[in-house]
């Protein structure tokens, strides 16, 4: 067990509001309350202090896939992702065969198991034709209640959410059976109407996968589901804020309607992440990156993302000028509530897990800590 020590002098964000010159005592695997004396102490002066980053749909990293990868593989990709910041992460799946993906669940869920991810969200294969983005067409079906069930069981209680065109036949009931079973019914990858969406959303979808991508614009007359995602309370939306997915006025405009408590802040990272340029596979489709922007190499299609949290708060911060405080909420505790996890990870509270992150004063990354452990040692950065 690592030994317990004292990080002081950070701004400290917590749930309450910022603290200068504030303390977070390590014990072991947790935050406390009270450190014994000659406890040692990690001076952070200048720098952020903040809760480690939940990210809820995330592909992959450091060249692997989670959704095709080898155990090594998937956990390569998760350590790729904690160097960024990501103490908490769910490993995505797309569209492929049911049969593989029910394989595929298996295994994760034995990962998941293990508390080296925190469960599995499935994009695909009950998506819509029209918004399939990086999904292959020819695998795509309808959302039958009994296909969706069939992915959930082979999860072994590690399903975490699945993204619906829920307007799709069988659509509905899939939200209902999900939300029957304590998994996240997503809107996605949806040609939905305004009406149709928010009859899935009383259905008890609670989560806009990645709102604004791969689903119909706003507009005056036809609102389509944006704006019914936005307006409702009881919708979290899944923001990538890569410069590349949302022009920051569409940020903006999310957070003004949704307000910070519903933002959640996710990569949609796939294999390059934290890797670099060059060719990849998305499921069946081949991808090219190029500059840090994953596109299909047919049609040319958006393919996920290459970010890492890191990246997504230096941006929402600096550029977006966001408040530090609603860039936390959006990264850490609005992910961590939604996963059912906040009674352990999302914010900087006695008795959580010592999942946290060091920044300095303009942002950029120097330390990361999971459950005790330096991953990245801001005294050795």
């Amino acid at each position: 067990m690592a030994p317990s020590k004292v990080l002081a002098g950070a701004r400290v964000v917590l749930p309450t509001g910022i603290v200068d010159g504030g303390r977070v005592i390590v014990d072991g695997t947790r935050i406390t309350g009270s450190a014994p004396e000659n406890t040692p102490s990690v001076d952070l002066s200048g720098h952020w202090l903040v809760p480690g980053f939940v990210d809820i749909h995330n592909h992959g990293g450091g060249g692997a896939s989670f959704t095709g990868g080898t155990v090594e593989d998937i956990l390569r990709g998760v350590h790729t992702h904690r160097l960024h910041g990501t103490t908490t992460l769910v490993a995505s799946t797309v569209t492929g065969e049911m049969d593989a993906l029910a394989q595929r669940a298996g295994l994760l869920s034995e990962l998941a198991e293990q508390g080296d991810i925190a469960g599995i969200h499935f994009e695909g294969p009950f998506i819509s034709p029209c918004r399939k983005g990086a999904h292959s067409e020819g695998l795509l079906r309808h959302p039958d209640p009994a296909e969706v069930r069939k992915l959930i069981d082979a999860a072994h209680g590690q399903a975490r959410m699945v993204t619906l065109a829920t307007e799709l036949p069988g659509g509905i009931d899939s939200v209902r059976l999900l939300a029957e079973h304590g998994v996240i019914a997503a809107i996605g990858h949806t040609d939905a109407t305004y009406e149709q969406t928010v009859e899935a959303i009383d259905a008890g979808a609670t989560v806009a996968t990645h709102l604004f991508n791969a689903m119909p614009v706003l507009g005056h007359r036809a609102p389509g589901p944006i704006a019914a995602l936005l307006e409702d309370e009881r919708v979290t939306v899944e923001l990538i804020n890569d410069g590349t997915h949302l022009h920051p006025a569409a940020l903006q405009l999310a957070f003004h309607h949704a307000g910070a408590d519903r933002v959640a802040f996710i990569t949609d990272a796939m294999d390059a992440a934290g890797f670099g340029d060059g060719r990849y596979m998305l499921g069946p489709l081949e991808v090219e990156v190029s500059e840090g922007v994953a596109r299909l190499v047919e049609g040319g299609s958006i393919a996920g993302s290459t970010l890492t949290l890191d990246r997504a708060f230096k941006r929402a911060v600096t550029i977006d000028r966001l408040p530090v405080e609603d860039a936390v909420a959006a990264l850490s505790a609005n992910p961590a509530r939604l996963l059912g996890a906040y009674d352990r990870v999302g914010s900087l509270e006695p008795g959580k897990d010592a999942d946290l992150v060091v920044l300095d004063s303009a942002f950029e990354l120097k330390g990361v800590m999971r459950r005790g452990e330096w991953v990245v040692d801001p005294q050795l950065g």
